[in-house]
């Protein structure tokens, strides 16, 4: 016997005038969330209202109705409705279409009009933005509809442009959204699903992964080359530029790197021949040059063009005006924007005037050269007056003999450290009535008593002792004469045979040339003149120079072929004394510098020392490769050093804490590694898995 299915009876609905409804206390939403009643007044007006109340009678306390209907459920569309009436935008008659119920619990329908309600997947909105834009409206127009920002919009519609086979994935659970996000920065399907192909059998799935894997051989738009010819001139020559919109990327990726190295060239180029104009003998031209290239060559010393009256009134004007600002505000605790920005403005303006352009003599142009490369900011970097050794004029003699026929034999031996100098000259010339010169035997004779006299004197004055090894040492760092002086006192700075990366742009070798070129401006032109500005300069100047050319001839660099203990031991001691701290000087592990030239072993040693062995542990099944990649990672922000780079004393990374049973739970959980320094999604961008909620 066939059984009767009951059939159901859905409840009515009609128009309600808005003034005969009123909220229930049955609603069980009690709690603010989604979309505000302004922006959801809005969509109302815009759309009207998509969605009916669900009402309830009212009756009297005899069961009778009242004309009234309370809401139980859409509450937040009634207070929409109820602002609209407020601003006059509706009228308080208007009709409210309604679903009338009368059986059941109140409560009960509002739980499960919020309960059933089902979440738009996130794909879903992605694509439904896809459609509008496709069907005419703009991304600000798209933005105003659904009351989010622009940026939110380009994010859901870069989110649709991946790949329809890595969506598939996605909208099946196969991927996370930060992993969908990560696929983003290219915008080629093909490596999209290529680099998802190679993820499939990674151990380490994390978004900075795909990232890191869709922009290899790119250049990053932070890279000196990019920042020298401009991403403007690069995109207007039809470059390609990857982007992230979901976290900062720096500018992003360059693609066509034939393209940035052919326009790097030309411009260089060009530039180059702008400075050969100037009549230089030689030019040489370089993306980046070795440290130490300039090395052997002697350095010009030219004179800034002077202020005129005009421009000298208006620097003293600048740096009034910047003195009495400074004062007024050093008590502040802040500064207003307004003073930050004008004190910074005229910083660079007086910066402007008193970096004045260095002229140079015609005849030393026409005999020395420059350098033009590109400076880690990105600027062009010009060393202008460079002057080789076979160009350097021929030295005068230091002295002639009256009769210019004799010639003297000198010869030079050292025993142990003390030079021991005989002259073999003629015979003394017979005496004669008129003065004839000093005998070059008897000389040698008389400034060898001097010497000796010297050498005493020049020991009971530590002062004077120093000025003169200053003296001697200034003129072979800075003028590269040493015959001015009688001091047998030499300098070495060695040059670095093998180049490490980077070294050139290093922190550290741009302030040692901001602090050469400081003292080479306060020196005098000419080294007949240094003496006596030496003299004249106070303590701290003497002292400070000295330990400027003294901390050029530091030689601590590992040599297979030249082993020196005692020398590494004593760069030790000094590295201690001067209290150096490698990390703090802008040295981090990269898989250039380091990790990816040292073994596997030396690698996980390196993140078990900073991260922790469980850290470790989680890249040991990676590839070299990859390891190092991940290894640079997890170094980034640790101030982890090799041993050669350490301090002897002086603590490299902290311990790592030990891991809690409910840290485990949550790395297990997330499959994320520890301490895991992956930058987070920009929050105030909705980065797309908060979906516009109805209620």
């Amino acid at each position: 016997m066939a059984t009767t299915v009951q059939k159901i009876t859905l409840s009515p609905s009609r128009d309600i005038p808005f003034n005969k409804l009123l909220l229930s206390q049955s609603n069980v939403r009690r709690v603010k969330a989604g979309v505000s009643v302004e922006e959801l007044a809005d969509d109302i007006v815009r759309r009207g209202l998509l969605q009916g109340l669900s009402v309830r009678p009212v009756t009297d306390q005899a069961g009778v109705e009242t004309g009234m209907f309370e809401i139980p459920a859409g509450g937040r569309r009634y207070r929409a409705l109820e602002l609209l009436v407020k601003q006059k935008r509706l009228a308080k008659t208007a009709p409210v279409p309604c679903v009338v119920r009368d059986s059941g619990i109140a409560e009960e329908d509002s739980l499960a009009e919020n309960v059933q309600r089902a979440p738009l997947h996130p794909l879903d909105q992605f694509r439904a933005f896809l459609a509008l834009r496709e069907k005419g409206l703009s991304e600000e127009e798209i933005a105003a509809a659904f009351f989010v920002s622009v940026n939110v919009v380009k994010q859901r519609l870069k989110l649709a442009s991946v790949s329809p086979a890595l969506l598939d994935v996605y909208a099946e659970d196969g991927m996370t959204l930060d992993q969908l996000m990560a696929f983003t920065v290219s915008g080629d399907h093909e490596r999209q699903e290529q680099v998802f192909e190679r993820l499939k059998v990674s151990y380490d799935k994390q978004p900075y992964v795909i990232r890191r894997m869709l922009t290899e051989g790119a250049v990053r738009a932070s890279d000196k080359r990019a920042q020298f010819i401009g991403l403007d001139a690069y995109d207007a020559a039809g470059g390609s530029v990857l982007r992230d919109l979901f976290q900062g990327d720096d500018g992003g990726w360059l693609q066509d790197v034939p393209l940035v190295d052919q326009m790097v060239t030309d411009k260089l180029k060009a530039d180059a021949e702008a400075i050969a104009a100037e009549g230089w003998k030689w030019i040489e031209v370089a993306p980046d040059f070795a440290y130490g290239h300039a090395f052997g060559l002697r350095q010009l010393r030219g004179e800034a063009v002077p202020l005129t009256a005009e421009e000298e009134a208006s620097r003293d004007a600048l740096q009034a005006e910047f003195d009495r600002l400074s004062e007024e505000y050093q008590d502040a605790d802040e500064l207003p924007d307004e003073v930050d920005e004008r004190l910074s403005e005229l910083e660079t303006l007086i910066e402007g005037f008193d970096n004045r352009p260095v002229v140079f003599d015609a005849a030393e142009i026409a005999r020395a050269g420059a350098f033009v490369s590109i400076g880690a900011d990105g600027q062009l970097r010009v060393e202008r007056g460079y002057v080789r050794t076979e160009d350097e004029l021929a030295a005068e003699p230091a002295f002639e003999d009256a009769e210019g026929d004799d010639e003297r034999a000198i010869a030079a031996s050292y025993e142990g450290n003390e030079a021991v100098v005989t002259v073999e000259p003629d015979a003394e010339p017979e005496e004669d009535e008129g003065l004839s010169p000093i005998s070059d035997r008897l000389m040698t004779e008389l400034t060898s008593h001097r010497t000796l006299c010297l050498r005493y004197a020049l020991g009971e004055r530590p002062d004077i002792a120093f000025v003169a090894a200053l003296h001697v040492l200034t003129l072979k760092t800075f003028y590269h004469y040493g015959s001015d002086s009688c001091l047998e006192l030499d300098l070495k700075s060695v040059s670095f045979g093998t180049q490490a990366p980077g070294l050139n742009d290093s922190a550290s070798a741009e302030a040692i040339r901001m602090r050469h070129e400081s003292w080479s401006k306060a020196l005098p032109k000419e080294s007949a003149d240094l003496w006596d500005a030496l003299q004249e300069w106070d303590g701290d100047s003497q002292a400070g120079l000295f330990a400027h050319i003294v901390s050029l001839s530091v030689n601590a660099v590992y040599e297979p072929w030249n082993r020196r203990p005692r020398a590494a031991a004593h760069a030790d001691r000094l590295a201690q004394a001067v209290d150096l701290d490698m990390a703090a000087a802008g040295w981090k592990p990269t898989v250039d510098n380091f990790l990816g030239r040292v073994t596997k072993a030396r690698i996980l040693q390196a993140v078990s020392q900073a991260k922790g062995q469980r850290a470790a542990d989680r890249i040991e099944h990676l590839k070299k490769g990859d390891m190092a990649a991940e290894a640079e990672t997890l170094l980034a922000d640790t101030a982890w050093l090799p041993d050669p780079l350490r301090t002897p004393g002086r603590a490299v990374v902290a311990e790592p804490a030990p891991e809690s049973v409910a840290e485990e739970a949550a790395e297990q959980s997330s499959e994320k590694l520890p301490e895991d320094d992956d930058e987070p999604v920009a929050q105030n961008d909705d980065a797309g898995a908060d979906m516009i909620a109805a209620e």
